[in-house]
């Protein structure tokens, strides 16, 4: 099931992704500058901030249905990028796909919380956000190839059209634990006896207001907020860094664009076993567990700053594939937090909101960097990733209450009894 949704997530952030690796071929043919491209951008995030519709979406018809409906949408809008012929077009078009691909997270999230004990959720997070990565890490090749073969028409439209290929398949084999008829019973219990009594459903609908009042909200909401810019920039702005300021032609860019996706996609299994193996061999708490990868991983964020000062552009790309390691280590930690903290019932409506609070971020790096970079170059922007990140485990530290989820599975647990 985790990775069905990884396939899911996979084809969702290569739909994304096919924008920004056509960007200097589609640019230089719809005559766009720098300015209108990040606004067209900003349109994307703009939209996908609307995530706890989407969760809220997912939390009451249901994962199979409504993240059925949601890829059918990102489907269709993919392939219509390729009727633009201007940069308003592009971003009203990026708009409907941003909000339709902000389900992703939350449906992840949601399977997570469904098919996984609590020790394991680190890990399947980090599974399933493999699609994240590996989606952008496929984008290059195959958008350029579409790009030569063909146009950059046919490159979303391909794209688009892979999406429902995937929808088939969501739509044959997904089942929840309780209704999937190749699961044991000795499978569901395992499943059930690992998860935490006090966040099982209550059998409500999510309630925003009551989630945006718990401090724990805030403790991943603003951690998100600093840490997202990172994939932003690694998945709207690489290509452009690449061709403008390192002078690589379609092809260098084909080549090297998707390294940092590929050391991303170890980072997210990295976050989720250095989880497990602090709660295992260090005793650590969960949630203590989480803070010390989200941490590990702001640490390694640091090599980003170096980006913009060293010479050969090898050495750039190296760098920025340590970025991709380290910012899925510490994203892929934060993200599984929502099923750590939150009930069921509430747990995409939750991971949506914070999912909102993470693109809030990247929309104002991303809007500044369109507005700035003529002047200011990209590397004062690099090294504030860095930073933002080490600001994101100080909040995570301070604002998440570990006591208060002992206190509440303690109170469940007597309940129960």
């Amino acid at each position: 099931m985790i990775g069905l949704v990884m396939l899911g997530s996979i084809i969702n952030y290569l739909t994304r992704s096919t924008l920004a690796v056509a960007a200097p071929t589609l640019l230089l043919d719809l005559h766009i500058g720098a300015k209108e491209y990040s606004w067209i951008v900003g349109a994307f995030q703009g939209a996908i901030m609307l995530q706890p519709i989407c969760g809220y979406v997912l939390d009451v018809l249901g994962l199979k249905r409504g993240f059925a409906i949601f890829a059918t949408i990102w489907s269709l809008v993919s392939m219509a990028h390729g009727l633009a012929h201007n940069w308003q077009t592009l971003a009203v078009l990026r708009g409907l796909l941003g909000l339709a691909e902000g389900s992703a997270n939350p449906a992840g999230m949601k399977a997570t919380a469904e098919w996984f004990p609590a020790k394991e959720r680190g890990l399947a997070g980090g599974v399933y956000n493999i699609g994240a990565s590996l989606g952008s890490m496929l984008a290059p090749p195959l958008v350029v190839w579409a790009i030569l073969s063909y146009n950059w028409q046919t490159a979303f439209v391909i794209t688009g059209a892979i999406g429902f290929v995937w929808l088939a398949l969501w739509l044959l084999l997904y089942q929840p634990p309780e209704k999937h008829p190749a699961l044991s019973d000795d499978e569901r219990i395992y499943i059930s006896s690992g998860q935490e009594k006090f966040l099982q459903s209550d059998g409500t609908r999510p309630s925003i207001t009551h989630i945006l009042k718990q401090r724990n909200f805030w403790g991943i909401g603003l951690p998100r907020f600093l840490a997202d810019p990172t994939w932003g920039t690694l998945t709207f702005w690489l290509p452009l860094y690449l061709s403008t300021v390192r002078h690589m032609d379609l092809k260098q860019i084909a080549l090297f664009a998707w390294l940092p996706f590929l050391a991303a996609d170890f980072g997210c299994i990295f976050g989720g076993l250095v989880s497990m193996a602090l709660q295992k061999y260090g005793h650590a708490s969960l949630i203590n567990a989480r803070r010390s990868a989200f941490t590990l991983g702001a640490f390694m964020m640091l090599g980003v700053g170096f980006v913009g000062v060293v010479e050969s552009p090898y050495s750039a790309i190296a760098l920025l594939s340590l970025a991709g390691f380290a910012h899925q280590t510490l994203s892929v930690t934060v993200i599984t937090m929502a099923s750590d903290l939150f009930k069921k019932n509430e747990v995409a409506t939750a991971a949506g909101m914070a999912g909102t609070f993470g693109n809030a971020g990247l929309l104002i790096f991303s809007l500044l960097i369109g507005s700035l970079v003529a002047t200011l170059g990209y590397t004062p922007f690099f090294v504030c990733l860095g930073v933002l990140n080490l600001i994101g485990a100080v909040i995570l530290w301070t604002v998440v209450s570990d006591r208060e989820r002992r206190e509440q599975g303690s109170h469940g647990e007597a309940i129960a009894a």
